[in-house]
């Protein structure tokens, strides 16, 4: 599997590649070259495991230089009763009507994106350690992705956390969260401006090529192709969980500030799993 940008310039790139990367040189997404295609008898099969094992399956249809053990030991390491509370990782409750209410906040941060920054911070990790290499993260949030990936990241060697965050426009609880910490890897800086403000800079970061390498640059927002594919994995599973069988077709409703999480829907209905809208 080689991903490429969605701006067309560059060669194609290997997994981990782009996962220490983030944003493609050209300011462009790193996406798959081509999306694997799920079949009834694949659905069938996933239907009956269990969210880990689920997880193990959808990504390694992406990832094809990180060896098999390896990639389940770190999905089996991510997604655990002791992190997210329960053993479903992302459990459905009925609602009357045909409406079910798929819980995303059973993380340390009760935020969705701790689905995905979790596994994020491990793959790092992982993949720094076979490198012998650190990286300076780079990010951007207004509450629920600075204290997801601070989370996910604090402790983890050879990773350090700059997180840019709009001064004075977090709500407390999440401010709290993210100036409490004190793990020597974490930083955060306040600026002047709104959330775009603080994305603009992390975007001219990553356009700069040169400045990139020489400080060992990544990124964690939804511009890191890593981030959307764990995502992938929930829309799978929440399918499995609504439905009896695979020719059930469901709706997804999703509440998306930066399109990152529904752009991840959208790649499971592009892989084959029965979403209408």
């Amino acid at each position: 599997m080689r991903y490429i940008s969605t701006r067309g310039a560059g060669q194609p790139r290997p997994f981990s590649d782009i996962l220490l990367e983030g944003l493609a040189p050209d300011g462009g997404l790193y996406l798959p070259q081509t999306y694997p295609k799920v079949d009834a008898a694949l659905l069938a099969q996933w239907r009956t495991l269990s969210y880990t094992d689920l997880a193990y399956q959808v990504l390694s249809l992406f990832i094809d230089d990180i060896g098999a053990p390896d990639l389940r030991a770190l999905v089996h390491k991510t997604y655990t009763a002791q992190v997210f509370g329960d053993a479903r990782i992302t459990p459905l409750k009925p609602l009357p009507g045909g409406v079910f209410l798929q819980g995303l906040s059973n993380g340390p941060t009760l935020a969705f994106k701790d689905i995905a920054m979790q596994l994020l911070g491990n793959l790092f990790e992982f993949e720094l350690a076979r490198r012998s290499q650190e990286l300076n993260i780079l990010g951007a949030t207004s509450g629920d992705t600075g204290s997801a990936a601070e989370y996910a990241m604090r402790g983890k060697r050879g990773v350090r956390v700059f997180m840019l965050s709009p001064h004075g426009r977090m709500s407390p609880f999440q401010q709290a969260q993210m100036f409490s910490l004190q793990d020597s890897n974490i930083y955060n800086i306040a600026i002047e401006g709104v959330f775009d403000d603080c994305q603009d800079i992390v975007k001219t970061v990553s356009a700069d090529l040169a400045f990139k390498q020489r400080h060992h640059i990544g990124t964690v927002n939804s511009i890191n192709w890593a981030r959307l594919l764990a995502q992938v994995v929930y829309y799978f599973a929440g399918y499995f969980q609504a439905t009896r069988g695979d020719q059930e077709v469901v709706d997804f409703a999703v509440p998306s500030g930066n399109f990152g999480n529904i752009c991840a829907g959208h790649i499971a209905r592009m892989m084959g799993l029965p979403i209408r809208q």
